[in-house]
């Protein structure tokens, strides 16, 4: 859908960049998958810098998330699809955090150790999977429509 406006190609990459830091937070989800498939850890070299300078500044998480909130998505001067991917990318953002919090609590249960790399495998994928479509569709210069999550981004993005 891009009834609101031609997209350039510098909006489709600004587009693309914030979902960098859905894939920084979920790596460490990736850690039983990656031990099993050791290529897939290749893919995700690149990211390695990022994810380093990431968790060795402290509070960059908050400031980053922050910074998005408040320079991107509430200024409306820039383009709707810009404001749109990175609200996007901030609820991924928010669903990883949820999902933290649920499995710190089933880590409580004793001998949970296989529902655990189960969910930690299934959020790892769930976000990666997203991620990958909502940078496909940037890059084609469309909005990804993801339920429930597209709906809660159009309800903050005026």
């Amino acid at each position: 859908m891009t009834w609101r406006g031609s997209t350039t190609a510098k909006d489709r990459f600004f587009a693309c960049l914030p979902y960098l830091l859905p894939l920084i937070e979920v790596f460490h989800f990736g850690q039983f998958l990656i031990n099993d498939f050791p290529l897939l850890g290749i893919i995700f070299m690149p990211l390695l810098p990022l994810w380093k300078i990431y968790y060795g500044v402290r509070y960059a998480g908050l400031i980053i998330f922050l910074a998005l909130w408040m320079l991107v998505v509430r200024n409306e001067q820039l383009s709707h699809f810009i404001r749109f991917n990175t609200m996007q990318a901030i609820i991924l953002d928010i669903a990883i955090f949820l999902c933290d919090i649920l499995i710190s609590i089933v880590k409580l249960v004793p001998g949970s150790d296989f529902a655990i790399e189960t969910l930690y495998t299934t959020v790892f994928l769930g976000i990666v999977g997203a991620v990958g479509y909502c940078v496909f569709q940037c890059v084609r210069g469309k909005y990804a429509e993801i339920p429930a999550i597209s709906d809660a981004v159009y309800m903050q993005v005026r």
